[in-house]
């Protein structure tokens, strides 16, 4: 468990969870290893369809408290660049730790985030410069500390954090002159440092800036930082470029700008700092500095941390004979609960959304931002309903206040600005899954904002330029589709008709769901309507989904085998599965049961699943709905064992948010949310002999599938607390009653069970399947 492994060899072998923290310390946490996806893909599906950073996981060896606000990780690349995320496995130079607020497993930006780095010997202060050879061989990486040898200076560098916090620990390993250095991570010449020698700090902010909708624009709020020293400075000073300012104590809005204090040590002498930082001012960085830190020491911190880790990942207890599957579970978790990020201060500031012009006060509910809605409506939201409704209640309750503040609800909310990054209009998703399972409830004005997206554009061509409202939502209301004349300019994902037709179609479905359940039946029934509109891009010639102009005639020179404009991220056979809330009316598209599951099955022998990017999560799934589900069972298999690794490439394409990893939490635990908004999940059989999850309402769900850890991954037969079903689905609100799911697996698939009409998900046509 303690092998040593080349660099080269780690890419593509294991990296094993010996080498973090002693098996002894605790019972979940010692399974995670944040190092895994931190490497390039090193994944089959990955290799064949990932393009340039689709094909890195983009996950960096965060520490920090689950949704903290500023999360610490070691940094190998100094900029706020969009797609480049702070720390890469492959690099071998440590520049510093960065307090970061990088959207994990993204291809967005970091933003507001600032850099401290200690040096021994000469004074070193631009971060190409300063950096240190280190080895992988001794670094430690956890979600409570990361821990690192410094070889260039002698230095044993760690890293602990609370919620808005970090603390650190440098050991400096020789006498001398040790120095540390602390700059603002920005790339637009902008930024502020000041040394107060008097009070042992440097405090400082990153003014942050929007991508897409807005580019460039001032985002209307900075990143703010207080750095706090357990010791009086020999000597101090500023710098910017290579320029040193030696006892000046400012600097401000220059390129490469940052500030160092000198003190001499002793050998084997520890220096401590602790950072505060907030995204409201100065003074608020310091306030939830003291608020969260107080007299506690920095191995009392660490201590917290791990508890706080261990209690959440305590929700699901695995059990069986497969430790690497136990890594992987419990670092898949670990993935799952990093983002959305909390906003406000410990007293419940936080400055508003869109433009940052009042402050707010969140009260005693956390106010979240950085929604990478197009990929976590899937799981990840569903997830955190399952095991932590009340704070999932506080991450839609902040995407509602963003509608409250801006105007409208928005599309894909980051770096607290409206952005149409993505397509779709995601947001009534993740908000009618909570509805519909009871986790929230919605006023008539919060309704309306959801109403407002999907029927009415904005006034102004401002207000839709900057991100507010559906893309080419005219066109989708005038012809039931979005043709490909409309080329959808005002959004970063240009084109990409087909696939806005689809979600759409998914969305007012979702919408709906919440008119039923509001009894506001004239929404509801035009909404259902609407949710067939999938249908029109539907090319029955083909069995697959099609490029449409507005005269109603299907695009020339098809091929469903390769990436088409008209398509986000993928091909058009990968989209045409896209259809989770009436598989069965897309059956009968194809033509009846027999039909789709020969286009399922041509699907996956043509290698067209690609399970590095979301669209796809579903479509293993989808036999449960045509009458074979141990055609589901083998392929969850298949992409659980093949798909996800312990290695530090083992995560296959983006993990975006958490979604990557949140499938596979719960496709591990044997049952997938195919369709959020529909509060249920289809069935595909655990891969743990036994799975015990605790519900927020004290109640435990008991999962027994003996066998399953050593190979036994067909499902033979089911009970639900002592009665057999034949059932392919689990109703959301019996299992968060509690009970036992007793599981018979076997080695070979049972062609009987779940074959039924009757036994199949949930779809749209009520008259269930055309067989």
């Amino acid at each position: 468990m303690n092998k040593k492994l080349s660099v080269k060899s780690l890419l593509l072998g294991l990296l094993l969870i010996g080498c973090q923290t002693p098996q002894n310390e605790t019972k979940f946490v010692k399974f995670v290893n944040p190092l895994i996806g931190t490497a390039p893909a090193a994944t089959i599906s990955a290799i064949e369809h990932g393009h340039g950073l689709e094909n890195n996981s983009q996950v960096v060896p965060y520490v920090t408290v689950p949704f903290g606000m500023t999360n610490w990780t070691p940094q190998t690349r100094a900029s706020e660049t969009k797609c480049q995320a702070p720390y890469y496995y492959t690099d071998s130079i440590f520049q510093g730790f960065r307090g970061s607020h990088w959207l994990s497993g993204s291809c967005v930006q970091d933003y507001g985030s600032m850099t401290i780095m200690p040096i021994s010997g000469d004074l070193k202060c631009l971060p190409t410069v300063r950096g240190s050879k280190f080895s992988h061989d001794n670094e430690k990486s956890t979600p409570y500390s990361y821990q690192v040898h410094l070889d260039d200076y002698d230095i044993e560098a760690e890293v602990t954090a609370t919620k808005r916090s970090g603390l650190f620990q440098f050991l400096f390993e020789k006498e001398g002159e040790a120095h540390i250095v602390v700059n603002p991570n920005s790339d637009e010449g902008q930024g502020f440092v000041r040394v107060l020698p008097e009070s042992n700090e440097i405090i400082g902010y990153n003014p942050v800036h929007r991508i897409y909708q807005g580019l460039g624009e001032e985002a209307g709020f900075s990143g703010y930082f207080v750095v706090q020293f357990s010791g009086d400075f020999e000597r101090y000073g500023v710098y910017q470029g290579s320029e040193l300012f030696e006892m000046e104590t400012q600097v401000s809005d220059l390129k490469d700008l940052g500030a160092y204090v000198t003190f001499q040590v002793q050998k084997n002498e520890k220096i401590y700092a602790r950072v505060g930082t907030s995204f409201t001012s100065i003074e608020q960085a310091r306030k939830n500095l003291e608020v969260e830190t107080g007299k506690l020491d920095f191995k009392e911190v660490k201590s917290k941390l791990r508890d706080e880790w261990e209690n959440i990942l305590s929700k699901i207890t695995v059990e069986g004979t497969n430790e690497d599957d136990k890594v992987k579970f419990y670092t898949a978790m670990y993935h799952s609960f990093l983002q959305p990020r909390i906003f406000n201060d410990c007293d419940g500031s936080y400055v508003s959304f869109a433009g940052g012009k009042q402050i707010m006060n969140s009260g005693d509910r956390d106010y979240f931002v950085d929604f990478s809605i197009w990929d976590t409506y899937r799981a990840s939201h569903p997830l955190f309903s399952l095991l932590i409704p009340k704070t999932n209640a506080d991450m839609m309750n902040s995407l509602l206040q963003k509608a409250e503040q801006g105007g409208w609800l928005p599309i894909f909310p980051c770096w607290n600005s409206y952005t149409s990054a993505m397509i779709g209009d995601h947001v009534i998703a993740a908000l009618s899954d909570a509805y519909m399972k009871g986790v929230i409830d919605l006023s008539e004005e919060q309704y309306s904002y959801l109403l407002q997206n999907a029927f009415t554009s904005p006034k102004t061509d401002e207000e839709y330029e900057g991100g507010k409202g559906r893309r080419a939502l005219k066109s989708y209301l005038k012809y039931g589709y979005i043709p490909l004349e409309d080329m959808v300019f005002e959004s970063f994902h240009n084109n990409e008709q087909v696939s806005r037709t689809l979600e759409y179609a998914y969305d007012d479905f979702a919408l709906g769901q919440i008119a039923g359940k509001k009894g506001d039946l004239n929404h509801a029934r035009i909404l259902h309507q609407r949710a067939s509109n999938y249908k029109n891009v539907y090319s029955t010639n083909d069995s697959c989904v099609r490029g449409k102009y507005a005269d109603g005639s299907f695009v020339k020179g098809f091929d469903k085998y390769i990436r088409q404009g008209y398509i986000t991220e993928g091909t058009p056979y990968q989209y045409t599965w896209y259809v989770p809330h009436d598989v069965a009316g897309l059956m009968n598209l194809m033509g009846g049961r027999q039909a789709f599951n020969n286009n399922l099955d041509l699907f996956f022998s043509a290698g067209q699943y690609w399970h590095g990017n979301e669209p796809s999560h579903q479509i293993s799934f989808l036999y449960n709905y045509s009458g074979q589900p141990w055609k589901t069972q083998q392929l969850v298999t298949k992409i659980l064992n093949t798909e996800y690794s312990t290695g530090v490439g083992g995560l296959s394409g983006n993990d975006d948010a958490g979604q990557m990893s949140a499938w596979y939490v719960f496709a591990a635990m044997g049952f997938y949310p195919v369709c959020p908004s529909v509060p249920e999940y289809v069935i595909s059989g655990p891969h743990f002999d036994k799975i015990t999850i605790a519900f927020e309402n004290g109640k435990e769900l008991v999962l027994n599938a003996p066998g399953a850890t050593s190979g036994k991954n067909y499902i033979q037969r089911v009970k639900f607390n002592g009665v057999e079903t034949s059932k392919t689905y689990l109703n959301h609100f019996d299992i968060r009653k509690g009970g036992v799911l007793d599981f018979k697996m076997g080695s070979k698939p049972n062609m009987e069970w779940g074959t039924g009409i009757n036994d199949r998900p949930f779809s749209m046509l009520q008259e269930k399947y055309s067989d």
